[in-house]
């Protein structure tokens, strides 16, 4: 079967809902960047924020072309390569870095910024792709999870110091990905738990309750096994484990945690009620999403939008726009579209011909999960505020090209398998 061109084989339902978002996420910014309704403004003025982040559209347009005329066997061919200069880019950071904010997450070409963060994720799930692709791969294998364990973290131990948790966290959702591909489901079982044990030792602020409560769950586990002599060892290294695990909470939350991520924690479990200082964004964007209604004040319209209650608006919690201004059913319509993309990619994922492509479409499809569900988390106070943009909608031309790449790499592969066979 020959490929009939890349205009009739690409999936254009993926397309239309990239291209709505990038449009809906340009109208939140020009909204949440104009400070008065009745100024005189051109949306071409490229010194604002809402016509820079015009002109990082219209180059997003240029690089789709550019991503979908290489052929789809150069990002499988040229994987690790392309995974190999994105790491050295992280590196480069630490020398020639510029510091925004207190990190050091982007390199400075005049005004113009680049964060090479953004565009590693794209590089990871290549390089993890092309790894798992291999057909000798055995994921049950201990040497093999420790090398692709080694593929994940390597990128994330040159993001963390920046210092950048929000984008090291990210890379988490690459696990959901290798439980796709055949590791052993106790991992993700492992972190959910150790998760769990971490915020409830936090609320509590007592491990002996933690403790408590997870004899209280062996015992019953106990008595409804019949591998009793079984049970009883693994139950008692499980309980020193949790017990050890529930001890060390405090010291990791006072000493490895700085303090603007240790209230940020206190505020989201309630011990902390600051709404003038580190509570003041969940704060004011929980109220500006409140504001809204059912349908929204309008567009334009949002007095927290406009009073420029949100700081950085535009940014992290350009949802708040969408609250504020276009209401529940706004929110509603947003929240539709990504899901609706997500699940695309997956469906479009499972109909792969080759295990790279399949990979790296679920690669594709957790990244934009994780962001799309933390950021608005975050946003709503149900998540710490830790600096996730929304995808396609927070200002950035990082961010959008990023996932721009990131997306239309995976649409060339699948518009490609018709050559597969």
């Amino acid at each position: 079967m020959k490929n009939q061109g890349i205009s009739q084989n690409i999936d254009w339902i993926s397309i239309i809902i990239f291209a709505v978002l990038v449009i809906m996420g340009w109208l939140n910014i020009y909204s949440s960047s104009l400070s008065s309704v009745g100024e005189d403004v051109s949306i071409f003025d490229f010194t604002q924020i809402y016509g820079k982040q015009l002109l990082f559209i219209m180059f997003t347009i240029p690089l789709i072309f550019i991503v979908l005329f290489v052929e789809a066997k150069f990002y499988e061919k040229f994987a690790i390569i392309i995974f190999a200069i994105s790491l050295l880019s992280l590196i480069g950071l630490f020398l020639f870095g510029k510091t925004i904010a207190g990190q050091r997450c982007w390199y400075a070409i005049g005004s113009f910024t680049l964060q090479p963060s953004e565009f590693a994720k794209a590089a990871t799930s290549l390089a993890l792709a092309k790894y798992l692709s291999d057909v000798q791969i055995n994921l049950k294998e201990v040497n093999r999870q420790i090398q692709v364990l080694i593929i994940i973290f390597l990128p994330v131990m040159l993001i963390l110091p920046q210092p950048d948790p929000g984008s090291a966290l990210i890379y988490s959702v690459f696990f959901i990905v290798l439980f796709r591909e055949g590791m052993p489901g106790w991992y993700l079982l492992t972190g959910f738990i150790a998760i769990i044990l971490f915020v409830l030792t936090l609320a509590t602020n007592n491990p002996f309750i933690v403790i408590a409560i997870t004899v209280v769950v062996l015992a019953i586990n106990y008595f409804r096994s019949r591998l009793v002599d079984r049970n009883i060892i693994a139950s008692a290294i499980l309980l020193v484990m949790v017990s050890a695990f529930s001890f060390s909470v405090s010291y990791v939350f006072d000493n490895v945690f700085k303090q603007h991520h240790r209230d940020r924690f206190n505020i989201l479990l309630g011990k902390e009620v600051d709404m003038k200082g580190v509570g003041y964004n969940t704060n004011q964007s929980e109220i500006a999403i409140g504001s809204g209604g059912l349908f929204g004040k309008g567009f334009l319209e949002g007095t927290q939008t406009k009073g420029g209650f949100v700081p950085e608006q535009h940014t992290d919690y350009i949802f708040t726009t969408v609250g504020e201004e276009w209401g529940f059913l706004g929110c509603i319509i947003v929240i539709g579209l990504f899901v609706g993309l997500i699940l695309r990619i997956v469906y479009l994922a499972e109909r792969q011909k080759t295990k790279f492509s399949r990979v790296y479409g679920y690669c594709v499809a957790g990244i934009l999960f994780i962001h799309f569900f933390v950021n608005i988390a975050m946003v709503v106070g149900v998540f710490p505020t830790i600096g996730v943009p929304l995808p396609f909608f927070s200002y950035g031309g990082s961010g959008l090209w990023g996932f721009t790449i990131l997306l239309f790499i995976f649409l060339k592969m699948d518009a490609n398998k018709v050559n597969e066979w």
